[in-house]
């Protein structure tokens, strides 16, 4: 059931809220937020599409002679933060970003994800389904508050405590989540010392995209109060594994059926053409949305063989080796998990591009190549290329030049975001690529 303005209103009474958060998403993937005082006169302005503010003071949105953006709150996101004090509750709002005209900012992620929506409705599809799950890495802050690389468990995949010492904070940042609204299906620890993986249930893509970005606030929020710091980093410490965001996508059709599974499949996996056609369009766009997939130089550091994390364009049912599995669940749950998504990710840019990229396969009837079911990891360069298994992208610089060659990824983001995206990520490789590291001084400085 949608909510209304008159139900944000009467909340506000009763829970003693006394600040709004209004919240959205820039073009790296960061949530900001304009704070303004739960008033009567702020809260109405708020429902009716008139709370302004700067759009020139948010990297890649307008310049400064064109600043003044409009924030339209998504009333179903409506949100009361569990961690109120004695001066009352604060709420939240996530909203597109509009322009004084009345129209929906081409720069804005959120409003850009609708675009895409919009294409996948016009060729008779009704949702797409996100199953997002997002890792991270729990560290301890020293006297001063500031973050530090020193993890306070000795954890593995399930390790129960002492073992993993952060199994409290963990446990509170589910009871958050839950008080939120949030159906939280897994807890756990991960494969690498300090690295948590909490899974929520999945739901359209629009709303799961809001919750990831929900998600991390909560998640950095609740590791401060246990003196610990959250981040969803790709890849924070040499020699263990990275944090990834599996992607589990599904499709449904205007008899709100999934539009991937066919029990009468005559390849034996039960998916549809359907099905087929979408993880063709996803593979053959692979090697060109990684810069929107692993937007960082420090993505390519998770992108390496050893540590779990996939680097070939391959695709199988139970092989955990390629970029895109199948799971094994069939009828409404049969999807197609993308492995090589990082948490570093815009979920809002990252969905549009691979909506994008799968439709782009079905409208055109892109097949996939074979599956691979042998592990990827143990066969030679020889045999991947006898196999037709292509590498990742290796950097961030690689992963750009391919961007700008793709045009279906680029209407994806629209020329607005794809020119932002692609200046603030030459940039970002160009200091990369110039900065001399403490690896160098060490291997070079007394060797020549």
């Amino acid at each position: 059931m949608s909510i209304t303005a008159a139900d944000i209103q009467r909340e506000i009474k009763e829970k003693n809220v006394t600040f709004l958060r209004l919240m959205f998403t820039d073009i790296m993937g960061i949530m900001k937020n304009v704070e303004i005082p739960a008033t009567d006169e702020q809260v109405e302005k708020v429902l009716s599409n008139k709370a302004m503010f700067d759009g020139s003071s948010i990297e890649g949105f307008v310049r400064i002679n064109e600043s003044d953006m409009y924030l339209y709150p998504d009333l179903d996101t409506w949100t009361i933060f569990p961690w109120g004090d004695e001066n009352g509750a604060v709420a939240g709002l996530i909203c597109d970003v509009y322009t004084t005209e009345g129209l929906p900012f081409a720069g804005d992620p959120r409003s850009n994800l609708k675009k895409a929506l919009k294409h996948m409705e016009d060729l008779g599809f009704t949702s797409f389904n996100l199953g997002p799950e997002p890792e991270f890495f729990l560290f301890k802050m020293d006297e001063q508050g500031n973050p530090t690389l020193e993890v306070n468990d000795k954890g593995g995949y399930f390790d129960l405590a002492p073992t993993d010492l952060a199994d409290n904070t963990r446990r509170e940042i589910v009871n958050v989540l839950t008080q939120m609204g949030f159906e939280v299906e897994a807890s756990h620890h991960e494969c690498a010392v300090g690295q948590h993986e909490i899974d929520f249930k999945y739901d359209d893509v629009l709303r799961a995209c809001d919750k990831i970005q929900l998600f991390k606030l909560v998640v950095k929020t609740i590791a401060r109060k246990h003196n610990m710091y959250a981040t969803f980093m790709a890849k924070p410490k040499y020699g263990i594994a990275g944090s990834g965001m599996h992607c589990n996508m599904s499709l449904f059709d205007k008899d709100g059926q999934n539009a991937f599974y066919d029990p009468k499949d005559s390849r034996g996996m039960e998916l549809s053409e359907t099905a087929y056609h979408f993880l063709g369009g996803l593979m053959k766009h692979a090697y060109s949305y990684t810069a929107i997939m692993n937007p960082t130089v420090n993505s390519y550091k998770r992108l390496v063989p050893g540590f779990e994390a996939p680097v070939y364009i391959a695709w199988a049912g139970r092989n955990r080796s390629p970029l895109i599995r199948v799971p094994a669940s069939r009828g409404m749950s049969t999807r197609l998990e993308l492995r090589s998504v990082d948490p570093m990710a815009n979920p809002y840019l990252a969905l549009a591009v691979l909506l994008e990229a799968g439709l782009d396969g079905v409208e055109h009837k892109i097949e996939a190549p074979a599956p691979v079911e042998t592990n990827i990891y143990a066969m030679s360069a020889a045999e991947r290329a006898e196999a037709g298994i292509v590498d990742l992208p290796s950097t961030l610089h690689n992963a750009l030049k391919a961007l700008q060659k793709d045009e279906v990824v680029r209407n994806a983001l629209g020329d607005h975001i794809y020119t932002n995206f692609l200046e603030a990520k030459r940039i970002e490789w160009a200091s990369y690529a110039t900065f001399v590291s403490q690896w160098e001084i060490d291997n070079y400085l007394d060797l020549y």
